[in-house]
């Protein structure tokens, strides 16, 4: 049992992730190739190694002729007393196995088997990479920064090396040697060289994946991302959906005090990030695009793809956002022309009637002014209903009143009666009194 060879073999299937049956297939291509270096040929050559022990034998495949002076070629046949030696049981005419020893090989067969050996494993180490990062294409991973190469990154991503072009760099980020970042992977090339890998950090995908890493709702599907608008360095606008009407979608992205959304401003560097709910009405989904702006009206049309709104004048610079960026996100978000009026510029453009805007949920303006005539109406007959309820009312306070003071007047008589009637029987009493002492 070759036991160096079976150590070699474990090593590099465990550091270069390549399998033992590649090695294998490299190691009999070497021995071939020095074979035939060594002999000039090695057509009738073959090559067996046990993958349990990894034993090998090397041997060729020689026509037995009759007498040595019949051998035309040394390499393709041998004589019936070489082969004798060999096997007792050899035949004029059969084929004979004969044991080739590596040690006879010379020093340049020796070394160019070597070279195929690393050479495959080479071969085979970048395919290994390659197809590692190209399962990670459209993703995100992180890397450490290396240097500077001109105005662009290198970036160490593990196994390979990654470029960040200057063009996929957001303006004002300076990187420093050793820091750890994220970046997006935009495509994975296969060249002789090994895998060229090429990142961003300004595709619109690597806050999109962000998300998916950091909510746990969009990456078990409760929550999907339906659009996303970025203007790299500065302000993200995405639209969000829950497939679960008790779930809260835009809650879920923003997170307890804001912690999700605010870990991924911080590997942003302070990109400001807005979150708005998803609508398959485009009014609503272009009202929700523009916020923070308040929105009168929205006209959309989907066929052509255009909409036209209207808000309050004092809105117009927030919903316009600074250098038009809020309603050129919004834009892009909804996938609609934007064209926004303040109510004073939409009266008096022309081709830009204020009607234009209103839809089932906006009352017409005939409809408005009859309505308010209607309540003004309504309001007036309510006054005069209420000022016949408090004449009516002041009316019955006053008959009251006069039947209070009839029943005081009525109550005053009855006490003068009884004043005149107790002091006549005073009287008549001391009359009685008086008389009744004279006669004494």
């Amino acid at each position: 049992m070759n036991k160096e060879l079976m150590e070699a073999l474990d090593i590099l299937e465990k550091e270069k992730e390549i399998s033992k049956e590649t090695l294998f297939e490299a190691i009999e291509n070497s021995l071939l190739t020095a074979c035939k270096n060594h002999f000039g040929k090695a057509d009738n050559v073959r090559v067996e190694i046990d993958r349990q022990t990894c034993d090998f034998k090397v041997y060729a495949e020689k026509e037995i002729v009759p007498t040595q002076e019949d051998v035309e070629d040394d390499c393709l046949q041998i004589s019936l007393e070489d082969a004798k030696e060999i096997s007792k049981r050899a035949e004029v005419g059969a084929i004979i196995h004969v044991e080739i020893k590596s040690k006879e090989f010379g020093r340049i067969a020796t070394q160019n088997a070597k070279n195929v050996i690393l050479q495959k494993i080479r071969e085979e180490e970048r395919s290994v990479i390659y197809n590692q990062y190209f399962e990670k294409e459209k993703d995100v991973v992180t890397g450490v920064v290396q240097r500077y190469v001109g105005r662009n990154v290198s970036i160490n991503l593990g196994k390979a090396d990654a470029l960040l072009n200057e063009s996929e760099q957001v303006k004002g980020e300076v990187f420093k040697p050793t820091e750890r970042i994220k970046v997006y992977i935009l495509e994975v090339k296969n060249t002789p060289k090994g895998p060229r890998i090429l990142v961003s950090r300004t595709h619109p995908e690597l806050v999109k994946r962000l998300f998916e890493s950091e909510v746990t709702e969009i990456k078990d599907g409760t929550v999907e991302i339906k659009s996303i608008a970025r203007e790299a360095g500065s302000r993200t606008k995405i639209a969000v959906w829950s497939n679960n009407p008790n779930v809260d979608a835009v809650g879920a992205c923003v997170g307890l005090n804001g912690a999700r959304v605010n870990a991924i401003v911080e590997e942003l560097r302070g990109e400001k990030i807005d979150i708005v709910n998803w609508d398959e009405n485009p009014g609503n989904l272009i009202q929700n695009a523009l916020s923070p702006a308040k929105i009168v009206a929205v006209f959309a049309d989907p066929d052509e793809k255009t909409a036209k709104v209207v808000v309050p004048d004092y809105q117009l610079s927030l919903a316009i956002g600074k250098e038009g960026q809020n309603a050129r996100l919004a834009a892009r978000l909804t996938g609609y022309k934007i064209d926004i009026k303040s109510e004073t510029q939409a009266k008096d453009a022309p081709g830009f009637r204020y009607e234009d805007y209103l839809d089932d949920e906006y009352i017409e303006e005939d409809d408005f002014q009859e309505e308010s005539m209607e309540m003004t109406e309504k309001t007036a007959v309510d006054a005069e209903d209420d000022i016949e309820v408090a004449e009516q009312e002041e009316m019955e306070a006053v008959e009251a009143e006069e039947v209070q003071e009839e029943a005081a007047a009525e109550d005053n008589e009855d006490v003068e009666v009884n004043d005149e009637e107790v002091a006549k029987v005073l009287g008549e009493l001391f009359a009685d009194i008086h008389t009744d002492g004279a006669e004494n």
